[in-house]
């Protein structure tokens, strides 16, 4: 696909994807949202990429929809994706909670880092949100946007964001649209680190390569999914299937490597098997 609102790169097993309209502080289109679906399909279709890093090109993450597209539907009369009917479908027949938009995060194998470097608004912060962890600028503004422009939460968000910083907390961002800078974020739990804007990227790509230095793939596979199917099912099939999932997993030959490397007091190497090793 010839990428136009978004750029991708990889580089020592961190695929990154960049939201590229700066000139729009990477407004969401549904130019975007088809590129951005395919990117990530490509990145976990890889072998070669263990973790996902999401950013935006210059100044801003993500400040929502974008306003012509806004005023387009205004015009309309309704909602118009943008988008062709036919899109990439990553993370989806995992389960049949996450075959939706955005949600289809959580079916990917691969952790997704959100690298914040600017404002985030609407579905720019429901992106984030959707992100396993999130790293943010200094002084950059947040808003969940949807009540000012007469629309409901978006993608998710009154899901989302109640499971995250608690029902109080999340209330106040939802019904009010209010801007929180990001350290008020950092304070209610919404982001797990806050630091000078030209440090975020680097941040989080550090981050990715830490996690998948010290931890198995299969591992970060299967604990994400572990934790965001969780979300929907009772504790007793929670450990029935981490039970298993123990059973199963310790037949691996990177456990053996783990507690090789953990009594050696040595970074794992991890996929010697399938590597020849």
């Amino acid at each position: 696909m010839e990428l136009k609102a978004t750029s991708l790169s990889i580089e020592d097993g961190i695929g990154v994807i960049t939201l590229n309209r700066p000139q729009r502080l990477n407004a969401w289109t549904g130019r975007m949202h088809t590129e951005y679906r395919w990117c990530l399909a490509e990145l976990e279709q890889t072998d070669a990429v263990r973790a996902i890093v999401i950013t935006g090109a210059g100044r801003g993450f993500c400040v929502g929809g974008d306003a012509e597209a806004l005023a387009g539907h205004a015009r309309k009369g309704g909602y118009d994706p943008g988008t062709p009917t036919e899109m990439a479908r990553p993370g989806y027949g995992v389960s049949a909670e996450f075959d939706a938009s955005f949600a289809y995060h959580y079916g990917l194998s691969k952790p997704v880092i959100a690298a914040m470097n600017g404002p985030a608004a609407g579905v720019g912060l429901a992106l984030a949100c959707f992100a396993d962890i999130r790293i943010a600028a200094a002084g950059a503004n947040f808003t969940t946007a949807h009540g000012k422009l007469n629309l409901p939460a978006e993608y998710g968000l009154s899901w989302l964001l109640p499971r995250m910083i608690g029902l109080t907390r999340a209330n106040d961002l939802l019904l009010t649209s209010r801007k929180f800078a990001a350290e008020e974020a950092l304070q209610l739990g919404l982001v797990n680190k806050v630091v000078p804007a030209d440090q975020v990227l680097t941040e989080a790509v550090d981050y990715a390569r830490t996690l998948i230095t010290t931890v198995s793939p299969r591992s970060l596979a299967e604990t994400r999914r572990q934790i965001y199917r969780d979300l929907h099912r009772s504790v007793q099939a929670s450990v029935d299937d981490s039970e298993a999932l123990l059973n199963d997993m310790m037949r691996d030959a990177d456990y053996a490597e783990g507690v090789s490397a953990f009594l050696e007091k040595r970074l794992p190497e991890w996929g010697k098997d399938k590597l020849g090793g």
